[in-house]
């Protein structure tokens, strides 16, 4: 079979599945992957024949496209903040809202010349962690997770993007201290509702770690409230706490930080215009009692 006959078939077999654009981009992500080949070069070389061999690692990725598996866990891999990650079901596909996140703390302490103690908290992939290591050359940066199996992936990905940062294996709903103090903590814990499961995309629904993305409709605060309780013993004064959140609950969110004595409280939409990212600051005064 050849690339063009196989394409044919490859949109064939998905069209009733995903919309022909994204049909495409997997084939070109697939052909990139498997055969060393950017989609000009497929276009220059269309009647080249596919090996037996490489009909069957397409065909089996086909299958699991027909399954919904997402196409990042089939290829092991993606991008976030312009750096390469590994990707499993282990850990959470990053997300373009991540990176805004991402770019929020970097500015802000783009400027700074001295050492930045930062503490990544529920780190999956490492994403985070790694692309503010990445970027802030003098910052020393922990990463933390519950899941030893996404804590393996982040170690990869630390070293596959030249990165040090310290690993740390802890459910922070258990822990009530921490032993190290720190200038900045991020964190985007599971904030989806248990409710909101049916608005969720199928394929992320089958794949994709549901401890990493769910939290109990009862308490669906829970991890922003015992982080930023930790963060009372752990930030500096005027020390900085990021969250990416849930957009049905950015006021709550505010409103919670300010009770526990935060100041200088921001609430900033991503992209798409939904609430989906809180900056608060330490403030002196508030932990003197």
């Amino acid at each position: 079979m050849t690339l063009k006959e196989y394409r044919n078939h490859f949109k064939t077999k998905l069209k009733a599945i995903y919309p022909d654009q994204e049909v495409g981009s997997f084939f070109y992500l697939l052909t990139e992957k498997f055969l060393n080949l950017k989609r000009v070069d497929v276009a220059l070389d269309l009647h080249r024949k596919l090996t037996e061999n490489e009909c069957i690692i397409f065909n089996k990725a086909l299958q699991q496209l027909e399954h919904e598996v997402p196409i990042q866990y089939i290829l092991g891999e993606t991008e976030f903040y312009d750096l390469p990650f590994k990707v499993n079901p282990s850990v959470l596909i990053p997300r373009p809202e991540t990176e805004e996140l991402v770019d929020w703390v970097i500015k802000d302490f783009s400027e700074v010349k001295g050492p930045i103690n930062i503490l990544d908290i529920g780190t999956g992939s490492g994403c985070i962690a790694i692309a503010i290591a990445k970027n802030l050359l003098n910052a020393k940066v922990a990463a933390m997770d519950i899941s030893a199996k996404a804590l393996k992936i982040a170690k990869e990905n630390a070293h596959l993007n030249e990165v040090d940062i310290s690993i740390v294996e802890q459910d922070i709903l258990a822990v009530k201290e921490l032993n190290s103090t720190f200038d900045v903590i991020v964190s985007n814990p599971p904030y989806v509702k248990i409710s909101e499961k049916q608005k969720m995309q199928h394929n992320v629904l089958l794949y994709e770690p549901h401890s990493a993305l769910f939290v109990s409709d009862s308490d669906p605060l829970v991890f922003y409230r015992n982080i930023a309780e930790l963060a009372h013993k752990c930030l500096h004064q005027k020390g900085n706490l990021y969250f990416e959140i849930n957009e049905a609950y950015g006021n709550e969110v505010v409103e919670m930080l300010w009770e526990m004595g935060y100041v200088e409280v921001v609430l900033k939409n991503d992209l798409f215009g939904k609430n989906r990212m809180i900056k608060a600051t330490k403030s002196y005064s508030a932990f003197l009692v």
